[in-house]
């Protein structure tokens, strides 16, 4: 694999722009996937993925969806209160067939085994390290 993303944060921002980066990777030609560890893995079991503050303010969120709906990622609603849709992102990652797999240890930390969405493949700690080790470039916490 030529690029693993982790993702352990649950806000929305930090989840986007894991999913977008890895899509451009292999948009670019590259392997890449996404390791998604605590928070990231809360959010996706709660379905709550909130903005960060900064983020949330109508200006931003407005320009996000204008900026996102330009280059054909989903939003959702319409008006005033429209703002780039993360679970549509989500669904083009797994449409693109991008690799998305669970930290094993934090699965088993939140008791998570096989409550997790359809995209994310739970994987053992030998497969973990297996990924961890074949990675040629990890970064975390995008």
């Amino acid at each position: 694999m030529d690029l693993l993303l982790i993702c352990k944060d649950g806000s929305a921002s930090s989840l986007v722009a894991n999913l977008l980066w890895a899509m451009q990777a292999r948009k670019a030609g590259g392997d890449a996937a996404v390791l998604f560890s605590s928070e990231a893995l809360a959010a996706f079991t709660s379905g709550t993925f909130l903005w960060p503050r900064e983020l949330m303010l109508q200006d931003a969120r407005l320009a996000m969806a204008d900026s996102a709906k330009a280059q054909d990622l989903p939003i959702m609603l319409r008006g005033e209160g429209r703002q780039i849709d993360f679970h549509g992102v989500f669904a083009q990652a797994q449409q693109a067939g991008l690799p998305m797999y669970a930290d094993p240890i934090w699965t088993d930390l939140l008791a998570l085994r096989g409550k997790l969405p359809a995209g994310i493949a739970e994987i053992d700690a030998a497969a973990g390290l297996k990924m961890l080790r074949e990675a040629r470039t990890i970064i975390g916490s995008l």
